[in-house]
């Protein structure tokens, strides 16, 4: 059974929208990260709303049941997109950001849709991860970068560390001390919730998100990118190391209906350059 995904709707007070796009997030993040994002594109097309998702085990999402795969994701956020037809209208396109651009493109598989944005992910297999997390953490400059190095550093700093943490300054502190930016670490601070006996804990089930992970590093969706059946827009962080040489090269060669587009950012591209991905949003939308 598909995990019910929390969700929230935007759009201009003063306006209806005729068109819906899904909006989802990348791995440890909300759908809230993209907000500002949403409001800016919805009052520049104001016939558009922005339905911003938490993916299963993220934000205020179910945690759904196993396997905790791409697919699985990408069935969820189909169970939503047949539901707010339903109540909302017209769903047209989706977008997704890293692990949530992939969760993106495996939905284009299961629903008829104009417009497919895939936000500084690869469509690309990558390395299988180990079943357990490795005995050392990766310290210093190394750990600093964006892309999915970091994500795997984060994820094995998250195994190691406390199950509780006091204060919120403890936890950004230990991030922090392993290497990682202050705003990296505040951002995962954000996911800490009171456990109703004084202390803070990561809402994240640790497990399945290594299970996550690890089925999108070892997820092919090529095919999918490369099929007809509406358009699908790459966006690329030209400072960010997710797709690499062979992944641009094989994008130049792509069909028609795939339209690549890059942007100065590093990864957190909605961080680094949200201008934009707005002024992109504005521009394509159909």
């Amino acid at each position: 059974m598909p995990a019910r995904l929390h969700h929230e709707r935007i759009a201009r007070s003063d306006q209806s929208p005729t068109r819906w796009l899904v909006l989802t997030h990348g791995i440890y993040g909300a759908g809230s990260n993209w907000r500002s994002i949403a409001r800016k594109v919805t009052d520049q097309r104001r016939e558009w709303g922005v339905v911003l998702v938490d993916l299963r085990g993220h934000g205020r999402s179910e945690a759904g049941e196993p396997p905790h795969t791409v697919a699985a994701c990408a069935e969820d956020v189909r169970a939503l997109i047949e539901t707010l037809g339903e109540t909302l209208g017209d769903v047209r396109a989706i977008a997704g950001h890293s692990f949530g651009g992939k969760v993106a493109l495996a939905t284009r598989r299961l629903v008829a849709l104009d417009q497919t944005w895939v936000l500084d992910a690869s469509p690309s297999a990558r390395r299988v991860l180990p079943e357990r997390p490795v005995e050392q953490a990766t310290t210093g400059a190394a750990a600093t970068g964006h892309g999915e190095s970091t994500v795997l550093q984060v994820l094995e700093l998250m195994e190691r560390a406390p199950r509780t943490w006091a204060r919120r300054e403890d936890f950004v502190a230990a991030v922090t001390r392993e290497g990682h930016e202050a705003g990296l670490a505040q951002w995962l601070a954000m996911s800490l919730i009171p456990d109703g006996a004084g202390q803070l804990v990561l809402r994240f089930d640790l497990a399945a998100l290594r299970e996550m992970i690890g089925d999108y590093r070892a997820t092919d969706l090529w095919d999918v990118l490369e099929a007809p059946g509406g358009d699908v827009e790459v966006v690329v962080a030209e400072r960010s190391p997710t797709l690499s040489a062979a992944d641009r090269g094989r994008l130049a060669a792509a069909p028609p209906h795939v339209h690549v587009h890059y942007v100065p950012a590093g990864h957190w591209l909605h961080i680094d350059a949200p201008a934009a991905v707005v002024e992109l949003l504005v521009a394509r939308l159909p």
